[in-house]
């Protein structure tokens, strides 16, 4: 009995079976026999099946990434993807929340990027494979509270830097492999500590050094070190060369040559701080701008500089205005990139206690689709009067409002957004605001969700901003009273708003979903919730919801649909295009309506619009 599993999409309610197989040849179930015949991409209905324990995917030709709603099958002890094609970072958004697996196997794949700081989750890992792929950077030390690892096989990669010596602390440890990578250091003796390695790689490294001589090195056939020129000492059947009682003179000048570059630097480093101190001494204001945290790398910065990095904050750096300030961009001398300055009007009301919230919700989150903030300023300027500034990343594509609405900045950035664009950027948007609302040490909400507020990098990458009216909610978000943060003071944007906030209703994750909801239907229709036409019982939630299903392409961007026809016209014939665009755009504008229902109980929760997207990504034509 075959069964095939691609593109269906699976409801929690439905008893399936705890392990699922979609190796080929297919393995044996109780029931079935069960064998991968769809899509090559791992279909992110996966996220569905949240009672799965083991998932086995291992020798097939899989590409693409791992789906993020595998983060939801929380139950998962066994995964395995080994011998396919697939690629892309390992996602820390994903294995960051399955701590309880008990085996993970990447190997044989084209995976890049780092080992993710998550997988110190795994407390109970017992097996990791992650060899034959294209790894880099060094070995997290957080891998070393994985006190259960049994087997760590890391060859064929590109790690690079030391072998770190906590790999002695994993006391259960009988399979090390290290082998085919960059590793330049000396073998640490904490690995002679480990009574259960009785396997041991680290071949085809650039290894220097004594080889120890205790433990798994006892035993010439439990270790291999071939492929490393520089070693020495060891036990006699190595046959290496005796290692002299100092360093060799290669290491010697080495270190020497480092240390000298370091005086070097250290007394530039040392003379330019003060030429900068005494320069900025003599200017006033003498009070410098608080930096965001002991942690952050850069040194706060003076109103001088920002007056200096934004020529005076002229009108020609203006790229925005917000709620509260206005927004210029600027170079700082100390940062690579260009800067965006957020300047407060401290005339108006609420600006400053906006400042402080702006702060506080930043201070302590950092997520790929939140705006980065860089340092804060509350100061003088040089009237005496208080200044405060808050310094982001610069996004050089601007807002997406700007992107929807303007014309003239249309043709000026020659950039119309098509379908996969926006579906990237609400995307993008429900990301982070899963990351507020569930992910962060302090649950954040927003409470003023709109495109003006949506930034977009080089690459067309959302990065939420403007966090002016977040509020900070305290405890378990599963408790009720968890929402209880009174509203009255609340002022978001008019037709943003949720209804229950006008009405004093309690701040709620369901209130930021609501606002959400409208920057989608925002983003296919290309009208804004404050339209003229809208009134007297009409609004953009109305005029969606009844164009559904049979009137879509009546109320979408027309450009949503003649990009993909123009685009794809010698692929495929243009029906078969619109009606595959048709059922893309029903099926956001579905997501849009429901999460800007009238109810807050009505509405989606972010875990399936996450979902829901992703789903209709994997549907559009590539």
């Amino acid at each position: 009995l075959g069964l095939g599993l691609g593109g269906l999409g699976f409801h929690q309610q439905l008893k399936w079976p705890t392990k699922l197989f979609f190796a080929c040849p297919s393995y044996k179930l109780d029931w079935a026999w069960v064998c991968w015949v769809g899509s090559y991409h791992i279909p992110t209905s996966i996220g569905n099946l949240t009672m799965l324990s083991e998932v086995y995917l291992s020798a097939n030709k899989f590409e693409g990434s791992i789906p993020l709603t595998l983060r939801y099958c929380t139950q998962m002890q066994s995964f395995s993807v080994s011998d396919n094609n697939l690629s892309g970072d390992i996602p820390n958004q994903t294995f960051g929340h399955l701590d309880g697996l008990i085996n993970l196997d990447l190997s044989n794949n084209s995976f890049t990027g780092s080992i993710p700081s998550e997988f110190g989750n795994f407390k109970h890992l017992s097996i990791l494979y992650l060899s034959a792929n294209k790894l880099s950077g060094e070995i997290p030390i957080e891998l070393g509270v994985c006190l259960a690892l049994a087997e760590l096989v890391l060859g064929r990669n590109f790690f690079s830097g030391s072998i770190p010596s906590f790999l002695g602390s994993l006391i259960s440890l009988e399979i090390l492999d290290l082998s085919h990578n960059n590793f330049s250091s000396t073998i640490p003796r904490e690995l002679e500590k480990l009574i259960l390695l009785n396997t041991l790689d680290l071949s085809f490294n650039h290894l220097y050094g004594e080889v120890p001589v205790g433990g798994v090195f006892k035993n010439i056939t439990a270790f291999s070190l071939i492929g490393n020129k520089d070693l020495c000492g060891g036990i006699p059947q190595l046959k290496l060369a005796a290692c002299s009682r100092s360093p060799s003179k290669k290491h010697n000048r080495s270190l020497k040559n480092k240390v000298i570059l370091i005086i070097v630097i250290g007394g530039v480093l040392i003379s330019f701080i003060g030429s900068i101190s005494i320069f900025y001494l003599r200017k006033k204001p003498k009070k410098l701008c608080s930096s965001l945290s002991l942690q952050n790398k850069y040194l706060g910065v003076s109103y001088g500089q920002l007056h200096e990095a934004t020529d005076g904050f002229s009108s020609s750096n203006l790229v925005g205005t917000g709620s509260f300030g206005s927004v210029y961009k600027g170079i700082l001398l100390h940062f690579e990139r260009p800067i965006a300055v957020k300047v407060l009007n401290l005339e108006r009301r609420g600006a400053s206690k906006s400042f402080k919230a702006e702060c506080k919700a930043l201070g302590k989150i950092k997520h790929p689709n939140l705006l980065n903030i860089l340092t804060y300023c509350s100061s003088v300027d040089y009237n005496g009067e208080d200044f405060k500034a808050i310094v982001f990343e610069f996004m050089p594509n601007g807002s997406l409002d700007s992107l929807l609405h303007s014309n003239e900045h249309r043709e000026s950035r020659n950039i119309n957004l098509n379908l996969l664009q926006r579906l990237n950027i609400a995307l993008d948007v429900a990301l982070a605001l899963e990351y507020l609302h569930r992910d962060s040490e302090q649950a954040v909400i927003h409470c003023d969700i709109k495109p003006s507020n949506v930034l977009l990098d080089d690459d067309i990458v959302a990065h939420l901003g403007d966090f002016g009216l977040a509020r900070l909610l305290h405890g378990d978000m599963g408790r009720a009273n968890r929402d209880q943060v009174s509203s009255s003071a609340v002022k978001g944007t008019i037709g943003y708003i949720p209804l229950e906030y006008g009405a004093g209703g309690p701040v709620s994750p369901q209130g930021d979903i609501y606002s959400y909801g409208i920057l989608l239907l925002e983003m296919l229709t290309g009208m804004k919730p404050t339209d003229s036409m809208f009134g007297e019982g009409l609004s953009l939630h109305n005029f969606c919801k009844r164009a559904i299903p049979e009137g879509i392409i009546e109320i979408v961007d027309s450009f949503l649909v003649m990009s993909f026809v123009e685009e794809r016209r010698d692929v495929m014939q243009q029906k078969n295009i619109e009606d595959n665009i048709r059922e893309c755009l029903v099926s956001f504008a579905r997501i849009g309506v429901a999460c800007s229902a009238e109810f807050p109980a009505q509405r989606m929760c972010i875990k399936d619009v996450i979902m829901e997207l992703l789903a209709i990504k994997q549907k559009l034509p590539r």
